[in-house]
C-alpha cells in the first residue's frame, strides 16, 4: 500500500499558496465538513478552547474532513497538551497549541504530537488517517510526522519579544498570530492595523522568513488590514468562524426581505 498521505493545506503552502480556514465553535454535525470545502476553505479550525464543543465531536468532524479533501486542524485549550494524542488519533492532521509564549511550550507540543525519532507520541493502534488498514508502522509514524501541521500560536507581547527563539524550534510547522488577543495585550483592542500590531505582524514575519516557517494569523476581518499581512507572508489565514458568517447571512436575508 501507498503510504503517502494528502494533507491538502501542507501541499498548497508548500507551493506558497494562500489557505483560508473556517474557526468551527458552534457547527456540531459531520456534514460541516463538507459544506466548507464545497465553499472553497482549506482548512477546518474546530476550536476547543472556545465553545463547548468535545473531543469526540472534533474527532467526528476531523474523520468527515478526511473524505472532504479538507485539513482538520483542532485548536486545544490553554496548556491542553493531554488532549493531543487523543484528537490526532482521532483523524486530526494538525494541531494548533494557543498562548504560546516560550520555546519550552512549542517544544512540548512537538515531543507529544510527533512519533520517535522526532518526539514521544505513543502508539494507538489503528490509524484513522489510514482508514483502519494494516501498515507498517515505521512507514506509517514517518508519514504521519512529516503531514501533519503543528501551529504555536502567539498573543501576547511577551510571545513577540521571544519570536524567533519561538519560531526556531524545529517541528513547528506555523507561526499564527492571535491578532484579537494580540490587540487587546498591546491596548488596542479591535485595531488590527494598529502600528502597533503592524509591527508585531513584521516580527513574526521575519523569523518565520528566518526559521523556514508559515506565518498564520486569525482574527483579522477588515479586509485591506487582511491584505496587509497576506502581502507580508500570511498564508494560512484564518477567515472567520461559524458564529460570524451564520450572523451575518441571516442579518443580511432579513434586511433584504424587511426592505421589500
Amino acid at each position: 500500500m501507498s503510504y503517502q498521505l494528502i494533507n491538502p493545506t501542507r501541499s498548497k503552502l508548500e507551493k506558497n499558496e494562500l489557505t483560508l480556514g473556517v474557526g468551527l465553535v458552534q457547527s456540531r454535525t459531520v456534514d460541516i465538513a463538507s459544506m466548507m470545502s464545497t465553499v472553497g476553505f482549506d482548512w477546518l479550525f474546530i476550536d476547543l478552547e472556545h465553545g463547548a464543543l468535545s473531543s469526540e465531536t472534533a474527532c467526528q468532524i476531523s474523520i468527515a474532513a478526511l473524505q472532504s479533501n479538507i485539513t482538520p486542524i483542532v485548536r486545544i485549550p490553554i496548556n491542553g497538551y493531554s488532549m493531543v494524542s487523543r484528537i490526532l488519533d482521532g483523524g486530526a492532521m494538525g494541531i494548533v497549541l494557543p498562548h504560546v509564549e516560550s520555546p519550552e511550550e512549542a517544544q512540548k507540543l512537538v515531543d507529544i504530537a510527533k512519533f520517535s525519532p522526532d518526539g514521544h507520541r505513543g502508539v494507538g493502534g489503528a490509524i484513522a488517517q489510514f482508514q483502519y488498514q494494516d501498515v507498517k508502522l515505521p512507514e506509517a509514524v514517518k508519514e504521519l510526522n512529516r503531514s501533519m501541521l503543528l501551529v504555536a500560536m502567539v498573543e501576547t507581547p511577551e510571545a513577540i519579544d521571544r519570536i524567533d527563539e519561538i519560531a526556531s524550534v524545529e517541528g513547528i510547522d506555523i507561526v499564527m498570530i492571535g491578532t484579537n488577543d494580540l490587540a487587546m495585550s498591546l491596548g488596542c483592542p479591535q485595531d488590527f492595523g494598529n502600528k502597533k500590531v503592524v509591527s508585531c505582524y513584521e516580527k513574526v514575519a521575519l523569523s518565520c522568513e528566518k526559521h523556514g516557517k508559515w506565518l498564520g494569523s486569525g482574527g483579522v476581518k477588515i479586509p485591506e488590514v487582511a491584505k496587509q499581512y497576506i502581502n507580508m507572508g500570511a498564508n494560512f489565514f484564518l477567515a472567520g468562524q461559524d458564529i460570524g458568517f451564520l450572523m451575518s447571512a441571516a442579518k443580511e436575508r432579513v434586511n433584504v426581505l424587511k426592505g421589500i
